[in-house]
């Protein structure tokens, strides 16, 4: 059975402030940042609004994949969140409903 793994972006609200993060499981890593228990970026900015994600069967090809976001432009970035979330909706309810 593959492990599965996730490249996500973070939001503090549309068009707001952007994280980008990889992680084996989703949940647990949104609801840490929704929370604050990782200190850093996303607690200071109150980055807590999962508004992107993908799946890899592969950690190391998800914290490749969450490298080379992370160097893209803004832009870029807002492209392929509203390829997927055009409204920028928390997706984390979809996994918490």
């Amino acid at each position: 059975m593959e492990k599965l793994s996730y490249v996500y972006i973070l939001a503090s609200a549309p068009y707001g402030t952007l994280y980008v993060g990889s992680t084996a499981d989703l949940v647990k890593r949104v609801w840490q940042h929704r929370e604050g228990l990782l200190d850093g970026f996303t607690k200071q900015y109150h980055v807590h609004r999962l508004v992107w994600y993908e799946m890899h069967t592969d950690i190391m090809e998800a914290g490749l994949r969450e490298k080379r976001i992370k160097k893209w432009d803004r832009a870029w970035k807002v492209r392929l969140i509203e390829e997927m979330n055009l409204r920028w909706r928390d997706l984390y309810t979809d996994f918490t409903a």
